[in-house]
């Protein structure tokens, strides 16, 4: 194996390898039974004689730390490595961190029997047999340019692939250098703050709202303000006054479920145009709506270039590509490409281009007509549920989209989010999602990653639970 061995440390050679190599056996760098470098080859690397290499082997072999077998080689003693613990329990000098990550609540990892959990996609479902051929495809034509560092602002065809696809379904008008390519769409929200934003600038958030956005607006230095959410959607009225920024999820509010309204949204635009603030919109799951007209995205209701969309593919096809899209002014997306470079340059080549051909070939397009379909028998399946068996204990908000429908609740939910969970059914609370405290308690049922077979089967559980 590679071992590092640093013999610039200011003392003699042999001393140096010596000690090094007993520290990483030590504290569990060099696991038992592992070979190490014959010394003729460490000898090279280092530059050193093969005498000094094996002075230290040999001193480490008469303490016990290293045992050599014929024809085998130098391999260290099973009975001398005490793990790393020894170094991972050091607490004298601790790194002290920005308090916002400490409330940060990472996913659990918990899976349950009956999984309702809100924002999960159907993965099962994905297009595996056409992305393998596309993916391959874009692999075998690789060439050392197109596995090198690309362009910060993402690949060409995919960006315009991407204003493509939205301006037919989602009716935002956007030229390829109007588009960004992002690792998801929080990295796009990420994005738009570092540029936009200094420390102590006031952010408005919906309440209850996304988390990770709130978080990542914390983070970044800047005063976070939430702002309640009604029937019509957030309150434009109760934004404060001196606000930079405000995150909104105008078409299928998170976690509520409802529809901003078409006046709420011309509100909303026409207060950023007099104020100069600029709207972030997370359409997160517009493409699968089961009911009603298309609703207008407040990028194209904007007149002013105070609008960024942002857009993701998590949703509609998986998490795990790790791809979105923010839509924004060409001179703000050159600023927010310079951001994206110094962060972590641009998501994968290969996997870009794959997606381009996906949309360009129709294959997009087929997918979310066959999951909106499926969606939509589980969306029904929940809500009729919901109206015929919860009368007496949950209130269904009504939602038209997306992957979870809400319903409030008479009496708090977090005891009965830990009862359903002990019974195998995992729900998410309105209390997660909630910044202040008081918010009407509820559950959100999340219908993406949950088999339409075993919806009935859980609600069934959880009703149990409830009475």
């Amino acid at each position: 194996m590679e071992i590092h061995i640093d013999t610039e440390a200011g003392r003699g050679r042999r001393e140096e390898i010596y000690r090094q190599i007993r520290e990483a056996i030590l504290d569990g760098r060099l696991r038992a039974g592992e070979a190490l470098p014959p010394t003729r080859e460490l000898a090279e690397r280092l530059a050193v004689s093969r005498n000094t290499v094996s002075a230290a082997y040999d001193r480490l072999a008469g303490e016990g730390f290293l045992e050599g077998r014929v024809g085998a080689g130098t391999f260290v003693r099973t009975d001398r490595v005490r793990g790393s613990a020894a170094r991972g329990d050091a607490t004298e000098f601790p790194i002290e961190t920005v308090a916002v990550w400490e409330r940060v609540r990472m996913p659990s990892g918990v899976h349950a029997e009956y999984d309702f959990q809100a924002g999960i996609p159907d993965v099962a479902r994905f297009p595996f047999d056409t992305w393998r051929r596309l993916l391959g495809g874009e692999v075998r034509a690789s060439s050392a340019a197109s596995l090198g560092y690309g362009d910060p602002a993402g690949h060409t065809g995919l960006r315009e692939a991407i204003a493509r696809h939205i301006a037919v379904s989602r009716d935002v008008r956007a030229s390829v250098d109007e588009v960004v390519v992002t690792s998801g769409a929080q990295q796009a929200i990420d994005l738009v703050g570092r540029v936009v934003l200094r420390p102590g600038d006031r952010v408005a958030v919906e309440d209850p709202g996304y988390p990770p956005a709130r978080f990542l607006f914390e983070a970044l230095g800047a005063e976070v303000v939430p702002v309640g959410v009604d029937a019509e959607g957030i309150r434009v009225a109760d934004i404060p006054s001196g606000t930079k920024l405000v995150y909104v999820t105008p078409s299928h509010q998170f976690p509520l479920g409802l529809p901003m309204s078409l006046d709420r949204r011309l509100d909303l635009v026409a207060w950023a145009g007099k104020t100069g603030a600029v709207l972030v919109e997370d359409d997160y799951d517009t493409e699968f709506r089961y009911h009603g007209r298309p609703l207008e995205p407040l990028h194209s209701l904007d007149s002013t270039g105070r609008v960024v969309y942002v857009g993701s593919f998590s949703k509609v096809l998986s998490p795990g590509l790790r791809l979105g899209f923010l839509v924004a002014p060409a001179s703000l997306c050159r600023v927010v490409a310079k951001a994206r470079f110094v962060t972590d340059w641009h998501s994968t080549g290969p996997v870009q281009a794959a997606l381009a051909r996906f949309i360009d070939d129709g294959g997009l397009a087929t997918h979310v007509r066959r999951m909106r379909r499926e969606y939509r028998r589980r969306h029904d399946l929940v809500v009729s549920l919901l109206e015929r068996d919860f009368r007496r204990l949950l209130t269904p908000i009504p939602a038209a989209a997306g992957l979870h429908v809400s319903a409030y609740c008479a009496r708090p939910t977090t005891p009965v989010a830990r009862r359903a969970l002990r019974a195998g059914v995992l729900v998410n609370t309105l209390d997660e999602y909630a910044v202040l405290p008081g918010r009407r308690p509820g559950l959100v049922f999340g219908y993406g990653g949950i088999p339409f077979g075993k919806i009935e089967a859980g609600l069934n559980r959880l009703r149990d639970v409830l009475r």
